[in-house]
């Protein structure tokens, strides 16, 4: 790896992984790499110049809070990645490869299972978070329009549900994993007889361990150089009822789990192929 590395989103949970797989590459905070897209930008600062840059910052969440903040989502995510994708064309970065995720496939009926990269935009994302998914999807288009107009070497990766060390556990904005793990462990050391999780407990995700999709994004950097996005991931499917028991199990909680159906499940399956 001849080019040195800068990873944006270093203190989010897949950003962790990293410092953990690959601690010798740059991690600005929030504030730094905002000043250094926006010198980039409007200045000409050469900070990405010959870089290779792998792009995991993002503002993310669960069904919730994406239901909630849908037009949050959308403008807060769709400026950092242009921003971003402008100042490492501007200052000929090496290759950047940008973080998606399945999210951003349309949903039944515009497709067919598993989920394969050309399927990407034969129709709308899923409703409970189309403004994150859009902003996301967006991505993909940016990068092969500035690898058409500039000739850069932008790739991207579509990722399924991802868990690990350094997760977000707040329950207002936490992916699924993270938020059963902190109901069932406050149920637990609060004697709490029951647990409520949203939904019937029917969907199906796949889940893929944060430090794989380190090394995996860190391969892709020496072996991938495709236009087109490809996915990556584990493609084993549980329930999220599933999720729940085994959670209840590892951490010993014998209480009932109380499903609230007049809460959304999100999207009932998103299954991907790993074949690419």
């Amino acid at each position: 790896m001849k080019n040195s590395y800068i990873v944006t989103g270093g203190s989010g949970m897949v950003g962790s992984a990293f410092k953990h797989t690959f601690p010798q590459a740059e991690y600005p905070d929030r504030d730094e790499l905002w000043n250094m897209m926006t010198t980039a930008v409007t200045d000409g600062n050469d900070v990405f110049a010959g870089k290779n840059i792998i792009h995991l910052a993002a503002k993310v969440g669960g069904v919730k809070i994406n239901t909630e903040k849908v037009a949050d989502f959308y403008m807060s995510n769709s400026v950092l990645n242009q921003t971003l994708l402008s100042a490492c064309s501007r200052t000929k970065a090496n290759k950047v490869i940008s973080l998606l995720s399945t999210c951003v496939y349309p949903d039944a009926p515009y497709i067919t299972y598993p989920l394969t990269e050309d399927q990407l935009h034969l129709g709308p994302p899923h409703e409970s978070n189309f403004g994150y998914a859009y902003a996301k999807r967006m991505v993909d288009v940016m990068s092969r329009a500035y690898r058409q107009q500039y000739g850069c070497n932008f790739i991207t990766a579509i990722p399924n549900n991802l868990y690990g060390e350094n997760d977000n556990f707040d329950l207002e904005n936490s992916h699924v994993i993270p938020a059963i793990i902190r109901k069932v462990w406050e149920a637990k050391i609060n004697n709490s007889s029951s647990i409520e999780c949203w939904g019937n407990g029917s969907p199906l995700r796949e889940f893929t361990y944060s430090q794989d999709i380190a090394r995996i994004l860190l391969f892709l950097m020496d072996n991938y150089d495709e236009p087109e996005p490809i996915n990556i991931g584990s493609t084993e499917e549980y329930s999220i009822k599933e999720v729940v028991e085994i959670i209840c199990s590892i951490l010993e909680y014998k209480g009932d789990v109380v499903w609230n159906t007049d809460k959304p499940s999100g999207q009932h399956r998103k299954p991907s192929s790993n074949k690419k």
